[in-house]
């Protein structure tokens, strides 16, 4: 059973360091009556928007006193079991009269975890839980929680939180575009190296990011699912990353490892992308027009975070332009997003925004530009569209063919943008 006296001095670490951190404020809103599970990717910023409703709270009038928060992660708390969770509850009674806000991190490594979490909001606690990986949802814990948590996925960090964060003001009540220096500056970096929050901090980026590649690799991957050939599944991820861009299906994956000497299954590789969907690293596109069985067998993949994708990449520009763009449209439309690739190749097709968008680096070659618009025309005349988009670097137009209007729009603009139309 774990010590109180530790448990104890846990509490009021954390109560401090909930009054003292600095924060720039996330785009994220939660409500009071509600409960919430925090999921996504290690260090895309769970804890930091734990600490960011405390902040929250203390604003309309709560004592840090009324925190109990505790991250599993911590050493301290190796060999902890669901039996051991109630020991937090009452250690923190027996040092105060409050009825806590309950902050839960990590809390996937407790087996069982579940059904505290569904005690808590029983008995009409507030309570904030994150964990990094998706079996947190599985049929079995969303049975169990019977609907008493509201769901929230964590993204890293959009192209306007970035700025935010570095200070930038990017517009005026207009909506006029200015600072468009340091717009760009910025833009680099976080094309480059992604939005994973503590990034900006950081000197050697590409360093943190292999680390934290290798944590979730070996942590998230090999040791959760007990993966005995570690060096199967990294060519996997390497060829995913190669792939992204183009729809990909599990026996072609399974041939292209094979062929450089590790052999593999296809059911193997089926197990690994799970495993890497589980994590949160990647994100699965379907093809709209194709079959059901096509739809789970042959999707693109694009990674959660341009940083950790460009580690694999040796010519990454245009893969991280389509990578970027694929993320912030899952971000706002999830499922919703998908590719058409039937006699037309369109990277992106949204049914219920009505909206098609292509992503190329630059349209200043005259059979790429032809390329991209022909396949937009093709398929606004297939199917009811009002939105066309070309996705580019830098290049911003706006293009008139008979039938339809495309917009080009220079990646900067199109991460600023509040709505997609």
């Amino acid at each position: 059973m774990i010590d109180k006296n530790t448990v104890k001095r846990i509490i009021i670490e954390n109560q401090r360091i909930a009054s003292n951190i600095t924060l720039n404020e996330r785009e994220y809103d939660f409500e009071d009556n509600l409960n919430y599970v925090l999921i996504g990717l290690r260090r895309a910023g769970k804890s930091y928007l734990l600490y960011q409703r405390m902040q929250q709270l203390m604003k309309s009038g709560h004592s840090v006193d009324e925190f109990l928060y505790f991250n599993f992660e911590d050493e301290r708390l190796i060999g902890m079991m669901a039996s051991d969770l109630d020991t937090i509850l009452s250690s923190y009674r027996e040092m105060y009269d409050y009825k806590p806000f309950v902050f839960l991190d990590e809390i996937q490594i407790i087996d069982g975890w579940e059904k505290f979490a569904r005690r808590l909001a029983d008995q009409g606690y507030r309570v904030y839980i994150t964990g990094s990986n998706a079996k947190m949802l599985s049929s079995e814990i969303a049975t169990t929680l019977g609907g008493r948590y509201q769901i929230k996925r964590v993204f890293p960090m959009s192209f306007r939180e970035m700025l935010r964060a570095k200070g930038v003001d990017v517009e005026d009540k207009n909506f006029e575009f200015k600072n468009q220096d340091l717009i760009n500056k910025y833009l680099e970096e976080y094309f480059t190296f992604g939005g994973l929050p503590e990034i900006g901090g950081v000197l050697d980026k590409r360093g943190w990011l292999s680390g934290l590649f290798s944590k979730i690799f070996f942590g998230d991957l090999i040791a959760r699912y007990s993966i005995r050939n570690d060096k199967s599944i990294k060519y996997v991820v390497q060829k995913i990353a190669e792939s992204v861009k183009q729809p990909v299906s599990y026996n072609r994956i399974a041939n292209m490892v094979s062929s450089i000497g590790k052999k593999i299954s296809t059911d193997t590789v089926i197990d690994y992308l799970d495993y890497m969907n589980e994590s949160w690293l990647l994100i699965p596109i379907e093809n709209f027009t194709a079959k059901f069985v096509e739809k789970a067998s042959n999707k693109k993949y694009y990674f959660i975070d341009n940083g950790i994708l460009n580690l694999f990449l040796t010519d990454p520009n245009t893969s991280l332009l389509e990578n970027m763009v694929a993320v912030s449209l899952y971000k706002q439309y999830g499922d919703n997003v998908t590719f058409y690739n039937t006699n037309i190749e369109v990277d992106f097709y949204l049914q219920d925004q009505k909206t098609a968008i292509q992503v190329s680096y630059s349209l200043k070659d005259e059979e790429t530009r032809k390329r991209e618009v022909r396949a937009l025309e093709k398929l606004s005349s297939t199917v009811e569209i009002d939105h066309l988009f070309i996705i580019t670097m830098y290049d911003e137009e706006v293009i008139n063919t008979i039938h339809s209007v495309i917009n080009v729009l220079p990646l900067w603009k199109w991460l600023l943008r509040v709505k997609l139309c």
